[in-house]
């Protein structure tokens, strides 16, 4: 296979595996979720670090990615443990609900909830019989004031 294109695929699923990690940061309330999705980010890196280093022919890409993995192992012990302790306290895994954990004299943050849009009803169009004129509102403007 091409080396470019080779390079493209494997820049293409590093490429997804940020995106996807990504949008489950984002989107995710549970702790847990959320550090596997930044993991899933920091592998994506790695996938396309180790891709750029074999289009180039150099290895230090690859001992970057060595170098990422173990930091990412000693992050996931930490945060594992942290996140362990923490449910133990609170019983609860929601990002949102650990607001209380905060310094003595900090205002809390209140999350707002989207208010509810107000339908309005729009009355349908009635079509008039065909060959007949539909009636017209007099008062009703017949041009565009602006383009």
């Amino acid at each position: 296979m091409n080396e470019v294109a080779l390079l493209q695929n494997y820049l293409v699923v590093g490429g997804l595996l940020f995106a996807i990690g990504l949008v489950g940061f984002m989107t995710r309330r549970n702790t847990i979720v959320m550090f596997i999705a930044l993991e899933m980010m920091m592998q994506g890196v790695a996938v396309s670090l180790v891709a750029w280093s074999r289009f180039h022919n150099d290895f230090s890409g690859q001992m970057l990615v060595i170098m990422i993995i173990a930091v990412a192992a000693c992050e996931a012990a930490i945060a594992l443990s942290l996140i362990l302790m923490l449910a133990r306290r609170s019983s609860n895994l929601d990002i949102a609900f650990w607001q209380l954990l905060r310094e003595e004299g900090q205002e809390p943050t209140l999350d707002e909830e989207v208010p509810a849009a107000e339908i309005e009803h729009e009355p349908w169009p009635e079509l008039t019989p065909a060959g007949v004129e539909p009636e017209l509102d007099p008062e009703k403007v017949r041009y565009r004031s602006h383009v």
